[in-house]
């Protein structure tokens, strides 16, 4: 399989760079592109009662995602990105099964606040359920 699509979840973590790291030296071995995902909790949910502003997160997503892209490009990587909010493990899986996106590598180095525990285990088991996809975790 040639991989020409690659989705790195990121968070602003040290481990999440570190994934970015690994997925652009894919990139460069493959010939690859970079979408970077950014997603956020809700505004507001029943187990998070805290109340995020919205303004402030974008704006730190925009900041990570922008550090992203200048070191993609450092390494002539083309990179791409989109900032979401709602279940982390299921924006993930949402964005690599959705038709128009065709992803064919998955990279994930976060520490627990992208994929939480649960959130992780559950991209795990909708990728490898599909069988569609590889994943790499740094």
């Amino acid at each position: 399989m040639k991989i020409k699509k690659i989705l790195v979840a990121l968070d602003g973590s040290n481990n999440s760079f570190k994934g970015l790291d690994s997925a652009i030296y894919l990139a460069r071995q493959a010939h690859a592109t970079l979408t970077g995902i950014f997603v956020f909790p809700p505004t507001e949910s029943v187990f998070q009662p805290i109340r995020y502003d919205r303004k402030i997160i974008q704006k730190e997503a925009n900041r990570i995602m922008g550090k992203a892209k200048i070191r993609a490009a450092q390494k002539g990587i083309v990179f791409t990105h989109k900032i979401t909010s709602g279940n982390p493990g299921q924006e993930i899986v949402n964005v690599v099964n959705s038709k128009r996106n065709k992803f064919d590598l998955v990279v994930i180095g976060s520490e627990d606040s992208v994929v939480q525990k649960s959130s992780f285990l559950e991209v795990l088991q909708i990728m490898f359920y599909t069988n569609q996809k590889y994943l790499f975790l740094w």
